[in-house]
């Protein structure tokens, strides 16, 4: 299992750069090439969320892109440190900034549904700490020469 890391300052200008690493990785491990723009996308919009979210709420720690090479499957973890308001912290459209909490949220729903449009098999945990958005996408083994 190889994996690559790259963390990067919670600033839009980064995203494409991961876009185009995450790309790179993923043609190396033996993703579809039909498949490689659905990796640029996935990866773009779950990295634009970290950076939202970290700049929403302050938090100045890097936004952390894991990309993992395993033997059937390539994955790419999105990870950010923000956090995540669990069911029952606050009723929705409550207290200070409500209107400003409601519009990222639809925003955060939508970037949500993008990535599950573009990815069969991905997996979304949140909580006090941080969140992470794990998309794995299967791989073909290079042929042997």
């Amino acid at each position: 299992m190889a994996t690559v890391e790259l963390r990067f300052s919670a600033l839009p200008e980064h995203v494409r750069t991961a876009r185009l690493v995450a790309a790179a990785v993923a043609r190396r491990a033996g993703v579809d090439e039909a498949v490689l723009d659905e990796v640029r996308l996935a990866v773009g919009e779950a990295c634009t969320r970290a950076v939202g979210l970290h700049q929403s709420n302050g938090v100045s720690a890097p936004v952390l892109v894991a990309l993992i090479e395993d033997e059937k499957q390539f994955s790419i973890e999105v990870g950010d440190e923000a956090p995540h308001a669990t069911s029952g912290d606050r009723a929705p459209g409550s207290g200070p900034g409500a209107a400003d909490d409601l519009d990222a949220e639809g925003e955060d729903e939508m970037g949500l549904a993008v990535i599950s449009g573009l990815v069969d098999d991905v997996e979304v945990t949140a909580g006090e700490n941080g969140g992470l958005i794990r998309m794995t996408w299967p791989t073909t083994p290079a042929p042997l020469l």
